[in-house]
């Protein structure tokens, strides 16, 4: 990696970008020296229809005095720009620096907008179908990439479509969610449950929760091991606890997958959304967009099920 942060690619640049000017600049000159040559000798024996002659002539001095212009141009582009090396540039030009530029501007023009949006309710947000279209463009760039252009989410990822909501989906606790990010996590209980058996017994009994298909035989036993080992997180009723992201195991909505198989793998092993490999947490919002981009962010996941 050395080989790559070296002074040697700095000095390579400048050395490779200043050659190739000055070898230009070689080429201007000899080519703009006076020629006293005869018509003859600047042929080049290309002839057609027999009096068409293909000379080798120079170029015009309008068009070597465009190059001349075109090369010093490159040389106070190079000097303003940071274009030779480590050189930073007599500008102090950088990307970044353009950027925030950029997006200050950006900022203070849609300001207006954003307070406007921002003293509404996000019951009356919802509604306001030109607040929506904005909004929809901000979930598009800021939160598609998980849960989906249509926010009906992934195998890892929240479907904002289902009704479901982990950490509350009143307003605040959503708008908590966006601006403060969120990280699911549950203890691994394949060891606490005794192993397999245990383990197929709580989800035959979480499955009954929901009414889906289960072992009717395991029930009772997976019921005596939920109230002793799950029901501290997800309720004595299994319905869940918002307070700390426990998800309602009576909805049928299953973040990491419905069938038997991907139920147990979660229950065996647990999962933590920011440290499990390819895990991903629900980043914090707040300081990326601004709180009216929250705040009308908010309205649309929550319209989302509630128009």
């Amino acid at each position: 990696m050395s080989d790559f942060t070296s002074n040697f690619w700095d000095f390579y640049i400048v050395i490779l970008t200043v050659g190739a000017l000055l070898f230009c600049v070689w080429i201007l000159a000899v080519m703009g020296k006076s020629k006293k040559e005869e018509k003859a000798a600047n042929s080049t024996t290309h002839v057609w229809d027999g009096d068409l002659t293909e000379l080798n002539n120079q170029l015009p001095n309008w068009w070597r005095g465009l190059f001349w212009v075109l090369l010093i141009f490159s040389v106070g582009y190079l000097l303003y720009y940071p274009g030779l090396g480590s050189f930073k540039g007599l500008g102090g030009w950088t990307q970044t620096g353009q950027f925030d530029k950029e997006m200050a501007a950006l900022e203070a023009k849609t300001k207006p907008m954003y307070d406007g949006f921002l003293a509404m309710r996000v019951e009356d947000l919802a509604k306001n179908q030109k607040a929506m279209g904005t909004a929809q463009r901000i979930f598009l760039n800021e939160c598609a990439r998980c849960h989906g252009s249509d926010a009906g989410g992934a195998i890892g990822f929240k479907s904002l479509r289902s009704g479901a909501w982990n950490w509350g989906g009143a307003p605040i606790e959503i708008e908590e969610s966006i601006a403060g990010g969120r990280t699911g996590v549950m203890p691994p209980m394949g060891e606490v449950l005794g192993g397999e058996p245990g383990i197929k017994a709580v989800v035959a009994y979480t499955f009954s929760l929901s009414g889906r298909p289960h072992d009717t035989n395991l029930v009772a036993k997976g019921e005596t091991l939920f109230e002793e080992n799950c029901a501290v997180c997800h309720g004595a009723d299994g319905k869940g606890m918002k307070e700390i992201g426990a998800p309602d195991l009576t909805d049928n909505v299953w973040d990491y997958g419905s069938s038997e198989k991907a139920v147990m793998r979660i229950v065996e092993f647990g999962h933590n959304s920011e440290l499990d490999e390819g895990g991903f947490a629900m980043p914090a919002y707040k300081g990326v967009l601004s709180e009216g981009q929250i705040h009308l962010l908010t309205a649309y996941v929550w319209g989302l099920t509630n128009r």
